[in-house]
């Protein structure tokens, strides 16, 4: 008799980080960086589970909760083997769905719930195969690769046929990839120092332990007042010097105009890109901002909520740097979508990271772009920020300034027990000591 899914349990999972402003910025003032977050169980006997979440900042977790327990009669019953066998299929079922679909499409609360089933999946698959989840993927053929996409809303930009000529390409090499990998990691770029709510001792401290590390780029946030910003610029360029890189981060401030007169403020100081200047989903905008001021790069990603607008975002020629997020979209199907349309485009893919737990996820996603698919990490790396990685079972390792090739099989999305217990919002003993 073959095994089937039997356990669908979803947790709401909260940190305090406002109390000391880590994540602050200027839109998001004093986030609690949290998790929607799902454990999948079956009856095969083989002790394995798959654990997936949504990241979210604090207020509005039960409803991403909520989201995601709405979708467990999809997935309770099925046949496990069939269903992991079939990833493509599966991320279909659910995309195209006839009525939840209605919430979308493809786009929000609904969409990056079937993100967080589509996660679980995969890290159960991994840990299934014995294997990290970006050696599975980088393993797989060409052909199965494709199979997990879904072209529709793509072929004036991307083709099925394209993406396989291009992964078919990437072949040759994939075992030397694999081993420089191993050896080196992937390149990381630090956030730490750079939240808007730290003071500038605690910058400036934070800039030089960044670059005794081996990081080699920093970035700040900016968009709250533009000569705070210009100042806190000055500073960090006098800490670290001319040689390291420092990109900035507006989280969406500005309108266009502001956008421009801002980044030409900024640009005396040599920003290697500035972050979503303006609105993630005004494409035209983003378009506008890159054509006034280059040569200053545009980078945007982190809250595309589908693969149709990173295409949109792409065709116009509104950015310079791609950066996915492994929870805003559905899923690693999607984010393969992705990857793909990036590279069809020759954009650089330097991915979102931080929060809880999205450090873990990106790092699979970046080194499987790595390995079967850019084959570059030329102007690439992962953002990096040191918070709450020792709440995973397999956190991130950062070995100067560069991540370290995952080993354990899965996704590296596990949290551990107690963690789950005493961070339950709102009844978990770390919530009931801030009351």
């Amino acid at each position: 008799m073959s095994a089937v899914f039997t356990d669908f349990r979803t947790l709401d999972v909260r940190f305090p980080t406002s109390v000391d402003l880590d994540g602050s910025d200027a839109m998001n003032l004093d986030p609690d960086y949290s998790a929607a977050y799902l454990i999948l169980g079956t009856d095969a006997g083989d002790g394995h589970e798959g654990h997936g979440f949504v990241f979210t900042i604090g207020r509005g977790n039960d409803v991403q909760r909520a989201a995601i327990e709405a979708l467990a009669p999809y997935v309770l019953g099925r046949d496990v083997e069939a269903t992991l066998a079939d990833l493509g299929g599966m991320w279909r079922d659910l995309v195209y769905d006839a009525q939840l679909r209605w919430l979308g499409p493809e786009k929000g609360v609904m969409h990056m719930a079937i993100g967080a089933v589509i996660n679980a999946l995969w890290d159960l698959r991994a840990k299934r195969e014995g294997l990290p989840l970006w050696q599975l993927l980088g393993e797989l053929s060409p052909e199965a690769i494709v199979d997990l996409v879904d072209f529709r809303y793509l072929t004036d930009a991307l083709t099925r046929d394209e993406a396989l000529a291009m992964l078919r390409d990437a072949e040759p090499g994939r075992a030397e990839r694999m081993a420089a990998l191993r050896a080196k990691g992937y390149p990381a770029y630090t956030t730490s120092p750079g939240w808007l709510g730290y003071s500038d001792e605690k910058l400036e401290r934070l800039a030089k332990e960044a670059v005794a590390e081996g990081f080699t780029q920093i970035k700040l946030k900016v968009g709250a007042d533009i000569d705070d910003d210009v100042r806190r610029f000055a500073l960090a360029r006098s800490v670290v010097g001319d040689d390291i890189r420092i990109a900035v981060d507006a989280n969406q401030r500005w309108d266009v105009y502001e956008a421009v007169a801002a980044i030409e403020r900024l640009a005396p100081f040599n920003p290697w890109w500035v972050e979503e200047p303006t609105a993630p989903d005004d494409v035209l905008a983003h378009a506008a901002i890159r054509q006034r001021v280059s040569p200053v790069r545009i980078a945007t990603g982190e809250h595309a909520h589908s693969r149709v607008l990173v295409k949109q975002l792409l065709q116009a020629k509104a950015i310079d740097v791609l950066q996915l997020d492994s929870t805003r979209v559905a899923g690693v199907n999607e984010n393969i979508a992705i990857l793909l349309l990036a590279a069809k485009f020759g954009i650089p893919v330097c991915p979102h990271a931080g929060g809880v737990g999205l450090c873990e996820l990106v790092q699979h996603l970046a080194m499987f772009d790595f390995i079967a698919v850019s084959a570059t990490m030329a102007d690439r790396n992962i953002e990096y920020v040191d918070h709450l990685h020792e709440h995973f079972l397999d956190p991130v390792r950062i070995v100067d300034g560069a991540y370290a090739a995952p080993v354990k099989p899965g996704f590296s999305a596990q949290i551990f027990p107690e963690t789950l217990e005493r961070y339950g919002f709102p009844d978990g003993q770390a919530w009931k000591e801030a009351q």
